[in-house]
């Protein structure tokens, strides 16, 4: 127990300080090399060099390529205008629009973070010329980004499938999509609420000719993610081929249909997925090395010891398990928290008799609500940099938002056929 004391102090202390992420793991590695007594100056780089070392990994950079591509070649505001044409002549037809949008982009680029800059960039100076309360658009803008880990192709599957051994990332990937869309379609119920309360009115129509141009330059995004999908249900690529795939399609289409990314800017766009992809193995690194002493310490048996009392009771062991991730995705971001207590939460789950792939959809959506709780919210601060809101206020606005997630995330752990039946079917 003396180990899991020292982990978790460690931890917090370090994240308290401010210090970034990759370095926090790295030295509570070092943390806990030192207290188990085992010193040795090779184990933490060759821990880290094994953990990068993992075949669907690779799929990370692709994905994150293409989802670079796709927001500077014209994909993110086309997919802008396609939500509009379909839902926007209802009153508050931007938030309808943000929501829906919000679903197609997640099915594009895998990542909360690149959503909410994306589409905040986009919807957030719209709305605040037709009279929306600041937070509240920030609020839905910031909501709608958490889709991007659930709706696949989502990294944070495919980085959980790496971390734990044995898990599909196919099965994750189709897992994640009916919840994905109740979450959409649970958005969309608050906001009806929220329109008639604040009191918006505006609607977005178009003229026959602008809705089949939108129609026309708007299929290619629409039709990625059914190819993608489709191909790795029916065995054409595998997940990490098909990262390669949506690279090449996005770059096909917005150099050669769009033609609004140059090769110059091409090379930007390389460049900044390189250092995106060098930050997240940087911390799959570091984290792998934690992972090792953690398991060489025996942590996750300790822990386990904590939650033995409801390993009889499924239902209770999930909720027990759900509040606690809930409280470390408040203070810690999603990639690190699912290298960290992945491998110590699945041994239990597995002892309970629950389904890992339906553990693996309420851990990463679980986490995913972090990314929009203070204090270290990530989406959070993207949306008010990008908005110029006022934090507290953005936060006091979306909490009907995150309440509603709430919902959506107790729903699947008291009804788990809610995941499971739709991704028996899709497989």
């Amino acid at each position: 127990m003396d180990q899991l004391f020292y982990f978790f102090g460690s931890l917090f202390f370090f994240l308290a300080l401010g210090i970034p992420i990759s370095l926090v793991l790295a030295l509570c590695s070092m943390l806990l090399m030192f207290t188990s007594g085992s010193w040795d100056v090779m184990t933490i780089p060759n821990s880290m060099l094994d953990g990068a070392n993992n075949y669907p990994l690779m799929a990370i950079p692709f994905f994150v390529f293409a989802g670079e591509i796709m927001a500077a070649g014209g994909l993110s505001r086309r997919v802008v205008q396609l939500a509009q044409l379909m839902i926007g002549r209802v009153k508050g037809g931007l938030g309808y629009a943000a929501i829906v949008a919000s679903i197609i982009f997640a099915g594009l680029m895998g990542s909360s973070v690149g959503e909410a800059a994306a589409l905040g960039g986009l919807l957030l100076p719209m709305m605040k010329r037709v009279g929306y309360n600041p937070g509240r658009a920030g609020g839905i803008i910031a909501s709608g980004a958490i889709l991007g880990p659930i709706i696949p192709p989502s990294t944070n599957f495919i980085i959980l499938g790496a971390t734990i051994g044995g898990l599909s990332i196919t099965r994750l990937f189709m897992i994640g999509l009916f919840p994905g869309l109740l979450l959409g379609f649970g958005l969309m119920v608050v906001w009806w609420f929220i329109v008639r309360k604040d009191g918006y009115t505006e609607t977005i129509s178009f003229t026959r000719q602008e809705a089949i141009t939108i129609l026309k330059d708007a299929s290619p995004a629409f039709m990625l993610p059914v190819l993608l999908l489709g191909g790795i249900r029916f065995g054409v690529f595998t997940p990490t081929e098909g990262g390669a795939f949506c690279a090449i399609f996005a770059i096909a289409v917005c150099m050669l249909y769009y033609r609004e990314l140059s090769f110059r800017q091409l090379l930007r766009v390389s460049a900044a997925a390189a250092r995106t992809t060098a930050v997240v193995m940087l911390i799959v690194a570091t984290a792998s090395a934690v992972g090792y002493f953690i398991t060489l310490a025996r942590i996750p048996t300790h822990m386990a010891s904590l939650f033995t009392p409801f390993i009889d009771s499924p239902t209770i062991l999930l909720l027990v398990i759900m509040a606690f991730l809930f409280i470390a995705g408040m203070v810690m971001d999603l990639t690190p928290n699912i290298l960290i207590f992945a491998p110590v939460f699945y041994p239990i789950i597995q002892q309970a008799g629950i389904d890992p792939y339906h553990f693996g959809l309420l851990f990463v959506l679980n986490l995913g609500i972090g990314v929009i709780t203070p204090p270290v919210g990530t989406v959070l601060y993207v949306v008010c940099g990008i908005g110029n809101i006022k934090l507290n206020e953005l936060v006091s606005k979306m909490l009907p938002f995150i309440l509603v997630e709430a919902v959506v995330l107790v729903l699947l752990v008291l009804f788990p056929k809610l995941s499971l039946v739709p991704m028996r079917w899709l497989m």
